[in-house]
């Protein structure tokens, strides 16, 4: 039985009305196996939601919870040890996949590859979970492809109609399942990228799934490696919307678990370091390729199922947060002007856990509507239109480090005139134009 857990402002330090925002402890049980072997091995401490951009009026009372991640020594599943509500988190989600060039170029490749991978004719209907404003399936349209969204945004989901796609405003589960069955839906591929590890409960949406699919249909999806976040000290994705992080090998166990069968996967280096794993039903009449039995075999090498490799991640990452600060405080005292460059909710997790504020980071800058002229969650950082800034700092802190090769040509006449980029993991480093010669 999941128990109610306070949320605190930093104003009062006490709890609010848990009436109007309310979050659940899990009871340490695993939401892979349902297994109480579970371990934490990282505390970031009490931090607001990420993605909920206060304003100076609403700063003292934003709701605030605590991360820490937590591993399950029987199916090495990590997962967050308490999860906000989804419609909370959710609802008015302000993340924009249209906005994020990068992303845009991938789903490009992505699309193309997956037709060619799974011999997609025109006409197969593809279902896109978390569809945001619809992206991804505009690129499925451009290649003939009939395509249906579900997302619970209410600001992406009008963004996605806007341009034409058909968006079902509901979270994906059993429920939203059954509801499609009795319209008779069946894709041909049903895809979830970045989604599948913002989910308080893995089984009711894979059960979802099973409503819906046909012997030959696929469900792809794509999640940040968990190999990748450990070796790359990428502590930052953790936060509140992710419940989880996956390995293949917490996903050979679940999905076989669930009777479904993981077919392929393929790495990409997208968000830091992805995969992205193709899962049928039993009965789907592809064989299991060997690149399954390769990457559990690299990840046992790894050390993803070991508990001595999360609690030596731990250390670095403290060690690696202080030098951050240690950084930014010398050049405060060298009378250096530091920005962040972005406001994603990864930086969010960063500035809070390292208590980086306006003392040491003068401005975000963004191009996201949505977030400019709001204050960094926790940290309270004026967010700027990075179109309609005049000046430019000495450093910019890199919080969406994982576009950093985008950024760095972007900026290229930034960094040739003598600025440089401060880059927090997998190491704090400074980076300048010599050294990309």
């Amino acid at each position: 039985m999941e128990v109610a857990h306070q949320i605190y402002t930093r104003k009062s330090n006490f709890p609010i009305n848990t009436l109007e925002v309310d979050v659940f402890m899990k009871d340490k049980r695993c939401i892979n196996c349902g297994s109480q072997k579970l371990n934490e091995f990282i505390d970031l401490g009490i931090q607001p939601n990420g993605n909920n951009f206060p304003t100076t009026e609403t700063k003292d009372s934003e709701p605030l919870f605590h991360i820490s991640m937590m591993v399950c020594e029987d199916c090495w599943q990590v997962q967050i040890s308490e999860f906000p509500p989804q419609k909370f988190l959710f609802s008015n989600h302000p993340y924009i996949t249209g906005v994020n060039i990068p992303v845009l170029q991938y789903f490009e490749h992505l699309v193309l590859k997956t037709i060619k991978k799974l011999d997609l004719s025109p006409n197969s209907l593809v279902l896109d979970i978390g569809c945001n404003d619809g992206s991804l399936l505009k690129v499925f349209q451009s290649h003939g492809m009939r395509v249906l969204g579900v997302d619970p945004g209410l600001r992406s989901g009008e963004l996605a109609k806007s341009q034409g796609t058909i968006v079902c405003r509901s979270f994906w589960n059993l429920e939203t399942g059954k509801a499609m069955q009795k319209l008779g839906l069946q894709p041909d591929l049903i895809t979830a990228t970045a989604v599948f590890y913002h989910l308080p409960d893995l089984h009711s949406f894979i059960e979802g799934l099973k409503q819906v699919m046909h012997k030959n249909s696929v469900f792809m999806v794509q999640c940040v490696n968990l190999g990748d976040l450990i070796r790359k000290n990428q502590f930052d994705h953790f936060y509140h919307e992710h419940s989880c992080i996956h390995s293949i090998t917490a996903l050979q166990r679940l999905f076989t678990n669930c009777g479904m069968r993981p077919l392929d996967v393929e790495y990409v280096d997208v968000h830091g370091g992805s995969f992205v794993l193709y899962v049928g039903l039993y009965a789907h009449p592809s064989i299991t390729n060997e690149s399954i039995q390769n990457a559990l075999d690299a990840e046992a090498k790894m050390g993803l199922l070991c508990m001595s490799t999360y609690i030596d991640f731990a250390d670095r990452v403290r060690k690696n947060a202080k030098n951050l600060v240690t950084l930014l405080t010398q050049l405060k005292e060298e009378n250096k002007r530091v920005f962040a460059l972005g406001a994603p909710v990864k930086g969010s997790t960063l500035l809070n856990y390292c208590n980086i504020g306006p003392d040491l980071v003068e401005y975000a800058t963004e191009v996201n509507k949505f977030k400019i002229g709001l204050l960094t969650p926790g940290t309270h950082i004026p967010i700027v239109d990075e179109k309609l800034l005049s000046e430019r700092p000495d450093y910019y802190l890199i919080l969406c480090w994982n576009y950093l090769d985008y950024l760095i040509s972007k900026y290229k006449t930034y960094l040739l005139s003598g600025g440089k980029f401060i880059i927090p993991v997998p190491e704090v480093r400074i980076l300048s134009f010599q050294d990309l010669s």
